[in-house]
């Protein structure tokens, strides 16, 4: 490489010697972040395999309340209906409030 003097440079970043350290270190610094990388990959899939499967035991439990809910609600919904047939309108929005803020909790 020539320098600004228009000399061979002989000592410095720019010379061979110096380049070919640059590149070593360059090069090692690649292999540092491929190893860094691939542990974080190994990382993130391990947590994700086992997160999902114990997230899987609270469907029936999930599922269970939400069958309960209904329940509830159609119940209230039935005792809603009736007391329109009866008359009692103040009676029916009362229950028929009640059953719908069930799914709003």
């Amino acid at each position: 490489m020539l320098q600004s003097s228009g000399h061979l440079a002989t000592e410095g970043p720019f010379c061979r010697k110096g380049r070919s350290d640059f590149h070593k270190l360059i090069s090692i610094n690649k292999h540092q972040k491929k190893g860094t990388i691939m542990k974080n990959i190994l990382v993130a899939l391990t947590l994700m395999v086992f997160s999902t499967s114990a997230f899987a035991g609270s469907c029936p439990m999930m599922a269970g309340k939400v069958k309960s809910k209904i329940e509830q609600a159609q119940k209230l919904h039935d005792a809603g209906m009736k007391a329109h047939s009866d008359g009692k309108h103040g009676k029916s929005e009362e229950l028929l409030n009640k059953a719908l803020d069930l799914f709003k909790s």
